[in-house]
């Protein structure tokens, strides 16, 4: 191999390092729910948040994120969704709370894979739980 396929690979190979440092699947980011070492953070508008989010997340919509952060728990893992993996909101949320000094990680897929997942969501005070497409999740 030539010393620039090598600087290429070390490249390519920080680059995968530091996604998977930084964002988390649906899968791995419910069980951290679970075991309560994280908590969801949806950076979505008011009127996304009232059509469906995921149960149990805090509402912090990138409008109110300056005055938000200080009620935001120090002591979990804040795993920070927007809509899907179209939605770069969430990305920029994540920054601003990375550089403010807290465990924070974008979920990968966001709302939207989080509800194909089969996973736990609420509208109108009312929590629901899709049956899983197959095409996103090979859980039962």
């Amino acid at each position: 191999m030539s010393a620039a396929s090598e600087e290429v690979l070390a490249a390519r190979l920080a680059h995968v390092d530091a996604r998977l440092a930084y964002e988390i699947d649906v899968v791995a980011a419910a069980a951290a729910v679970e075991r309560g070492e994280a908590v969801l953070v949806d950076t979505r508008r008011q009127e996304s948040w009232d059509h469906g989010h995921i149960a149990g997340a805090l509402h912090l919509p990138t409008k109110t994120l300056d005055a938000g952060i200080a009620e935001l728990p120090r002591d979990r893992m804040l795993v920070v969704y927007g809509w899907g993996p179209g939605c770069n909101g969430a990305t920029a949320t994540a920054r601003i709370l990375l550089a403010a000094g807290l465990d924070t990680r974008e979920l990968f897929g966001g709302y939207e894979y989080w509800a194909r997942n089969g996973f736990p969501v609420e509208a109108d005070g009312v929590v629901t739980r899709r049956t899983p497409d197959p095409l996103v999740t090979a859980e039962a």
